[in-house]
Formats: structure tokens, sequence, C-alpha cells
């Protein structure tokens, strides 16, 4: 399928899928791009992706991004989902430098000095490197969690990363989240019971009291509100 054929279909589905389920939208993009694969954090979005896609297509690759400096807690509910179901593979894509070799190039807490740098090399840099074997991908953002991400289509071509863009739950609601992952009894990260709707790493990330913007907690006190994965 070259470019233009790509995009043309992508406008299609973009329409079609727009009212299709999360797994009606899983199951097209897997059937039309079997080299797809999906990015997980290992928070309430993702972990519901992880669980449809096991009933899907468990055998789609999904990969995590290790910044070095993720909560315990964050690995644990890694470990745990691969207890559940013992036949993910994980892939852990790591930065190309160690957090001690960022420190001597660029200084000590880059993530104060400079967030965007942090991000970029922690995340951004390895996330175009892994991207790059495969021809779509996809997320658990959803419209509703910030204005940024407010136009999330549920299928769109990722301009950045080159590549096709499913958002399964783009359209869903927090509670929308939570009602699957009670009901089908889902392992879900311990931090989101103690106020951290959203979870990135320890450094830049805190608790977001009742009252404040769910996305608070990411870089506050900062004008930062994206890592720089999702346009």
């Amino acid at each position: 399928m070259n470019l233009f054929e790509k995009e043309a279909l992508i406008a299609q589905k973009a329409v079609e899928l727009e009212t299709a389920s999360p797994e009606e939208i899983i199951a097209f993009a897997v059937e039309t791009f079997p080299n797809i694969t999906f990015a997980c954090s290992f928070g309430a979005e993702d972990v519901v992706l992880v669980d449809m896609l096991q009933k899907i297509s468990p055998k789609t690759d999904i990969f995590y991004l290790d910044t070095d400096f993720h909560f315990k807690e964050t690995y644990e509910t890694r470990d745990k989902l691969a207890e559940r179901y013992p036949g993910i593979p994980f892939v852990e894509v790591k930065p190309e430098i160690t957090p001690e070799e960022q420190a001597a190039q660029y200084g000590e807490e880059l993530w104060k000095s400079d967030a965007n740098q942090c991000c970029n090399i922690r995340k951004v840099q390895p996330l175009t490197k892994i991207l790059s074997k495969y021809e779509a991908w996809i997320t658990g953002i959803r419209r509703d969690q910030a204005p940024t991400r407010a136009n999330s289509k549920k299928i769109e071509y990722d301009v950045k990363f080159g590549l096709v863009k499913f958002n399964p739950i783009a359209g869903w609601s927090n509670d929308d989240v939570w009602n699957y992952i009670r009901e089908n009894n889902v392992v879900y990260n311990p931090l989101h019971d103690n106020h951290y709707p959203s979870i990135g790493c320890e450094h830049c990330t805190r608790q977001v009291m009742p009252g404040e913007d769910p996305r608070a907690g990411r870089w506050s006190g900062q004008e930062k509100t994206e890592c720089g994965l999702h346009k």
C-alpha cells in the first residue's frame, strides 16, 4: 500500500470508525496493518488496551519506553501484567544514554533545567527508533485528557513519526476506562488509587488533588503539558 492509498484509506476509515467500538477498531487495525505495534505506558488506558489486544490479537507486538525514571509501581504493574498474560513479551525500549551519561553531558536533574530535552532523550528519540520498524501503531490517548488531544481521530496519519496511528479509545471518558477495568478485573497501577490519574516519570509526576485538572500532576509548575510523543 503506497502513501496515497494509505491516506485515502485513513480519511475514509476515520469517518467510518468514529462510531465503532475500540474492539472493532483494534480488529481493523491488526488485520489491515499486520506490521503494527502498541505503545504501552502501563497507565489505566493502556492496561485496558493490553487486555483488549490479548482477546483480539495476542501476537501483536507491545513495547514500553523505559526512561530509567519510572515509579517502582509502574515496573510492578508491568510484571503483574506479564503474569496475567504470559504470552506477552513486553519489549523494553531504552534511551541511547544512561542517566549517568545524561547527567555528565547535560548536567544533573535535566528534567528541572530542560524538561523538553530530557523527554526528547529518554522518550522521543527511543520512540522514533522503535516506530521506524512498523507501519502503524496503537495508542491509549483520549480526547478529554488534554486540549492538545481534543481533535485526535480514531485513525490518523502520524506525520511526526511517518506511520498510521490508531487511537481506539479516543472517544472514551475516564469513567469508561475504569468501568472496563472493573468489569474485566484488569491489573492496573496502584498509584491511580493514590491521586495519580496520569503517571509519567517519577521526577516529573506529582499527586493531583480533588478539583485540579487530571494532568496537573505532570511537569507541575511548567508550561509543558506533553512529553512529545503525541502532537
